[in-house]
């Protein structure tokens, strides 16, 4: 199964401060022990959202909303996205991750199954997604 580890953003993250030397070495470390491990399938952070937007839907309109937005809490600084057998594999991961945000604000690290194909059962669209799939991989 594949998990995404969410990094919540902070207040610091929001402002743009980049992570510290130090900081940056513990994750990489971190990343080289998970690539180590065969889980570690993807990886990176993300810029603050003043430098974002959110297309917002409602029914057959779509609106955009820029950024910044206002709930730290809700937002995403970074993510890692692993193979785990369960998870509680994740959570194990997730508990020797480096603090991101080392500032002595609460740190969530919020992790989420990543639904596979398998998940949406045996209808045609999961068909032409697979096909997709394999297109997006050949290239």
């Amino acid at each position: 199964m594949r998990f995404m580890m969410i990094v919540k953003a902070s207040e610091n993250s929001e402002k743009g401060v980049l992570p510290s030397n130090e900081l940056i070495s513990s994750m990489n470390k971190y990343n080289q022990e998970l690539a180590k491990a065969g889980v570690l399938l993807d990886l990176d952070g993300l810029a603050p959202s003043s430098q974002g937007a959110r297309v917002v839907f409602k029914g057959d309109k779509r609106s955009v909303v820029d950024g910044p937005f206002a709930e730290t809490k809700e937002l995403i600084a970074g993510f890692w996205v692993i193979q785990a057998k369960s998870l509680d594999e994740a959570i194990e991961w997730a508990k020797r991750a480096p603090n991101p945000h080392p500032d002595g604000a609460e740190t969530h690290l919020e992790i989420r199954r990543v639904f596979e194909l398998e998940d949406f059962g045996d209808i045609p669209a999961v068909k032409e997604a697979r096909e997709l799939g394999e297109q997006l991989t050949k290239k």
